[in-house]
């Protein structure tokens, strides 16, 4: 199946969500899977697999994958009683409260895979795909993470799970050597479009040593995670700030950096990874994926799948912006949106998708960002406090929840 907007993918499966959803799905959830978009939800918990409500999300919401982080996972375990049990028990066997979190996760993600096991299969891998992020206390640290990708890999022990390592420039080396151990990676946290090409390079890099190595090419599967809406808080606080002085208004600018962003990125994903259609300006023809672009070719003739951009931090932020403004807006083929369960909620109620939004957006994105540098907004900057910001995030909640569950453990 294709749409006439959608780029020739070279390599993998190039198949749309909808062509394996469930009947039962919802309406909107199909339009967006028909536009190219697979719905992950963002959001797991003990409680969501006990209950059978995300066996229920999947038939009749239409999600087709689960993704996971310290946040999620700090408050699925801290709250409620789920987790009782198994903490009496690991208790009793002396674990150490990080043991214990990762032995409670990894059974909670194996259970997810289990749940999908269906949907990855008649996706043939692409989707189905349940994500568990590396300790982010790791996010500067490549040796620590590649080595605790490996064995999150082999604990869980599902092939349809990814393993999340924060896009950090110090991490860009784990992602290579984790990918050219044939090992499926949903490389997170990344904020900047000249950071998702160094991950694009890193994921290629992996591909050409797994091949090197003898590895099965088809059976590795990536995405490249970009983070939406932190991108539009972080500006428009910035707009905020020097609206009264500017010469101009700048209310019409608010709301639209993080859409931008994403579409830039997605300009780099065709660039590299197929479609024609891009557009011809010398920002896009003196760029650095030509040589990226050459080398895909030869992987995905290989047999090697597109490493996916998926659209993270989707839920707005700003009340007065629509509950939909990050999925409708970036609706696209060959694309994943990860979602908490209130935008998925405003998507099957109030759906507004209207297909492919992405394609040829690339000149319009770079004038909007003309257009904040001559207000003196530097972005560069924006999206490198976004990115430690947005580690040590992830750092204060795996270490809040490691305290919580350290005095469960002793208590």
């Amino acid at each position: 199946m294709t749409s006439d907007n959608a780029p020739h993918v070279l390599g993998g499966d190039s198949s749309f969500p909808s062509e394996y959803l469930p009947s039962s799905a919802n309406e909107n959830v199909r339009q967006l899977a028909d536009a190219g978009t697979s719905v992950w939800l963002d959001d797991l918990s003990r409680d969501r697999l006990t209950s059978g409500n995300l066996v229920e999300l999947i038939a009749d919401a239409g999600i087709v994958g689960v993704t996971t982080n310290p946040a999620i996972f700090s408050k699925a375990m801290t709250v409620g009683t789920a987790y009782d049990d198994q903490l009496a028990t690991l208790s009793s066997q002396g674990h150490s409260a990080s043991e214990a979190v990762f032995d409670m996760a990894i059974d909670d993600v194996r259970d997810a895979c289990e749940a999908f096991k269906d949907v990855y299969e008649a996706s043939r891998g692409q989707d189905g795909r349940v994500s568990i992020e590396v300790d982010p206390r790791y996010a500067h640290n490549p040796e620590k993470t590649v080595a605790q990708a490996k064995e999150l890999w082999d604990r869980v022990g599902k092939p349809n799970v990814m393993i999340k390592i924060p896009a950090t420039k110090q991490a860009l080396p784990a992602i290579t050597d984790t990918i050219a151990a044939g090992i499926s990676v949903n490389v997170t946290l990344i904020f900047s479009v000249e950071r998702y090409k160094e991950v694009i390079k890193a994921f290629i890099d992996g591909l050409e040593r797994a091949q090197s190595a003898g590895k099965d090419l088809s059976s590795i599967h990536s995405v490249a995670s970009f983070f939406v809406s932190r991108v539009d808080g972080a500006v428009d606080h910035k707009l905020a700030d020097i609206a009264p002085t500017a010469s101009r208004d700048v209310e019409k600018l608010k709301g639209m950096a993080g859409i931008h962003n994403a579409q830039l990125a997605y300009e780099a994903f065709r660039r590299v990874f197929g479609g024609d259609d891009v557009e011809t300006s010398a920002a896009v023809n003196n760029d650095d994926l030509s040589s990226e672009a050459e080398r895909w070719q030869k992987l995905a003739g290989a047999g090697a799948n597109v490493q996916r951009p998926l659209w993270a931090s989707t839920s707005v932020k700003n009340p007065d912006y629509t509950p939909t403004l990050y999925v409708t807006e970036l609706a696209g083929a060959c694309t994943v949106n990860t979602m908490p369960e209130g935008t998925l909620d405003a998507l099957q109620s109030d759906g507004g998708v209207h297909g492919d939004a992405l394609t040829g957006t690339g000149n319009d994105a770079r004038t909007y960002f003309d257009d904040l540098e001559s207000l003196g907004i530097d972005f560069a900057d924006v999206v490198n406090v976004l990115e430690d910001d947005g580690v040590a995030k992830f750092v204060d909640s795996w270490n809040e929840l490691i305290a919580n569950i350290d005095s469960r453990l002793s208590s």
